[in-house]
This record gives C-alpha cells, sequence and structure tokens, in this order.
C-alpha cells in the first residue's frame, strides 16, 4: 500500500460533505491510508463555515477531529485546489451531472456516488469486485470529451449487493432471468428521509425511480467489455422495490434461472470461494470474503450482520430452490457504506492501482 511504501497519501476531496452520503465519507476517510482529504465542498450557505459548525452530524462516534476545523468551500474547481487529484462526489442526483463534467473537464479524476452518469456509454459504472475492466472506457471518456480527468460512478445501492451475489453465478451458470424483491432502509432516502408518520406501523410499496435502475444497472455491470463499449448482459430482469422501517441494510429476496444446470452445493461453492479483484490486489477497504454465506434459517438480519466486513461485505443466505426457477436466496448489504460511500472509495482504490491517478499501490 502506499502509506507502507512511506509514500505521501493522495489528496482527495468530498463534494457535498455536509449530506448524509458525504459524512459517510468523511467517516470512512479520515484514516484512510491512502487517501488524505484536503478539501471538503458544500453549498453557497455553508461554504466558508468550518465543517464543525456548518454540518449537523448524523452518524455514530462523532465527526472525526481531523476534519472538524477544515473550512467548507465552493464545489467550483477554482477552490479545490490544484494539489487535489481524486474528488468522491456525494452530490444531489440533480445537480451532480454538470458539476461532475465541469470538474473533470478541469482535470479532476471524480468517483461519484451520484444517478446522473451512471448509464452514460463512456462512463464506468463499477463494482470492482465485479467488473474492474470496465474502467477500460475511461480512455475512449476523456479522447470523446476532451477532458483530463474522468468520471466513474459507483451503482444504485439496491443494485450493488444484488450485482455482489449475481457476480459468481453469472461467471460460472450464466443467467437467463432474475426477480428481485427488495425491503430497502430508511436510510436510503437520504435525511430527514421518510416521515415517521409514513413508515412507523407500515411498508412502502414504492421508491421513485428505484426499480428502474435496478431493472437496468445489472445489464451493464454483468455486460461484457467489447472494445470502448459495453455490451449489455443477456437476460430479463424484475424488480419489486420497498421501504420498510429499518434504519440501514437492504435486503433483497432474489429468485435467478440459470442458463445451464447447477446442484445447490455447486451454487453455494459459487458464493464462497468467489474472490474478485479487490481482494486478490489487497486493496484497503476491500471485504475478504466479498460474499459471507449463511446456513442459519433465519439469517441475514440487517441488524445482525450489515456491519460484518466493515460494511463492505455482501451477506447471502437461505438458499434453497425455486419452484419456479432454478434458486431463491436472501441478499443483504450495508446500503450507505458499500451501497454508497464504501463502493466509490473502493472504485478510488482500484483506480490507484490500475495506474489511472498517476501512483500506483
Amino acid at each position: 500500500m502506499l502509506a507502507k511504501q512511506g509514500k505521501p497519501r493522495l489528496k482527495v476531496g468530498i463534494l457535498g460533505a455536509t449530506g448524509a452520503v458525504g459524512q459517510r465519507f468523511a467517516q470512512l476517510l479520515a484514516d484512510h491510508p491512502w487517501f488524505e482529504v484536503a478539501a471538503l465542498t458544500a453549498s453557497d450557505r455553508s461554504t466558508g463555515k468550518r465543517y464543525v459548525d456548518a454540518c449537523k452530524w448524523l452518524l455514530r462516534g462523532g465527526m472525526p477531529s481531523s476534519l472538524a476545523e477544515m473550512t467548507l468551500v465552493p464545489t467550483e474547481p477554482g477552490a479545490i485546489g490544484s494539489d487535489v487529484r481524486l474528488l468522491f462526489s456525494a452530490l444531489p442526483g440533480g445537480s451532480a451531472g454538470a458539476v461532475e463534467e465541469e470538474l473533470a473537464a478541469a482535470g479532476f479524476a471524480v468517483c461519484s456516488n451520484a444517478s446522473a452518469h451512471r448509464m452514460d456509454a463512456d462512463v464506468p459504472l463499477l463494482i470492482p469486485d465485479v467488473n474492474p475492466d470496465h474502467t477500460a472506457l475511461i480512455r475512449g471518456q476523456r479522447a470523446r470529451r476532451g477532458w483530463p480527468g474522468f468520471i466513474v460512478t459507483n451503482p444504485n445501492c439496491t443494485t450493488t449487493h444484488l450485482v455482489c451475489a449475481l457476480k459468481p453465478l453469472h461467471d460460472a451458470f450464466g443467467l437467463t432471468a432474475i426477480n428481485v424483491v427488495s425491503m430497502q432502509a430508511i436510510s436510503g432516502a437520504g435525511y430527514p428521509g421518510v416521515s415517521a408518520l409514513d413508515i412507523l406501523d407500515n411498508v412502502i410499496p414504492f421508491i421513485g425511480g428505484e426499480e428502474e435502475k435496478v431493472e437496468a444497472e445489472p445489464r451493464k455491470l454483468l455486460g461484457e467489455l467489447t472494445g470502448d463499449a459495453i455490451a449489455l448482459a443477456d437476460f430479463a430482469i424484475s424488480a419489486q422495490c420497498n421501504r420498510v422501517a429499518v434504519r440501514n441494510g437492504h435486503l433483497e429476496a432474489v429468485s435467478v434461472k440459470l442458463r445451464r444446470p447447477a446442484t445447490r452445493d455447486e451454487v453455494a461453492d459459487a458464493f464462497t470461494s468467489y474472490r474478485g479483484e479487490p481482494q486478490r490486489l489487497g486493496l484497503p477497504t476491500a471485504p475478504d470474503p466479498a460474499i459471507i454465506l449463511h446456513t442459519a434459517e433465519d439469517r441475514p438480519q440487517p441488524r445482525l450482520d450489515r456491519l460484518a466486513g466493515g460494511g463492505m461485505a455482501t451477506h447471502v443466505g437461505r438458499l434453497r430452490a425455486d419452484p419456479l426457477l432454478d434458486y431463491k436466496f436472501i441478499v443483504l448489504g450495508h446500503n450507505t457504506i458499500r451501497g454508497a460511500a464504501g463502493g466509490a472509495i473502493l472504485n478510488g482504490e482500484l483506480l490507484v492501482a490500475q495506474g489511472y491517478l498517476g501512483c500506483a499501490a
């Protein structure tokens, strides 16, 4: 790792640092062995203030003391600082698109949690455990858009853990059809999120735009890189997304149709033996194992399991035959760690390891 080699840590910035995802970035990056937070950006009403004064801290453990006294700056190329190379974006989806393009055009590498550019043909939609080769799109993105910098995105929080679980099956057996029903934590709605009067004693069977993302993003993530484009994976996927009264941790009930037959033991072995590029490279925030297969009939559960692997692991449980498709199982993952800020940080680590940031791990 960079720190072990005695090299200085790479200076990074957090865009939208005062929001819920921005705070998770701050928490995860405060003691990162490769990255040093050198810039925090915020909206006009907060710029010029100390982070501790402008930010209503929402996460357990308190604001990192190393960042508390930093002054918030505008989300503009000239305000961020020329020594910052990599930006982690927690900007709202509605405003992220144009701002991230401006920053990439100014020479910054942007690892975005926003949805604005996820499905752009020349922008990697990246899960390092799943499709590390898709970073090759960066070269074409830079050439086509004339940018010295670039944009890489991580997927929707529900998509992330779903695809982490699908990847071993897709590799080993192929997939032809997927059905998923999500039970999504209220933190996925941001802060203050869903009204207590709406969610207490209730399940809300609709999350705007969510089902469309979950049905589209896995086909890009599991697609094949052909030249400077992604050929979408050839399977059908149906999603129903629900909001439930859980603070953190998205639970998903998944059924799959395999392209070739497999026994239950073969499917279980595909999950337990899977190791992706982050595990092989030993990236700092990579969970190892990437997938935790539970054998207890009542696991995984959000409250008990969401923080395994530092909140970066994907849990699979209740693996059994499906009378309609082939197999069904439960997937669980932490939505604001691996599904948001932690996923983008892991993307940044992969970019370092692959040499896209001018330094090597």
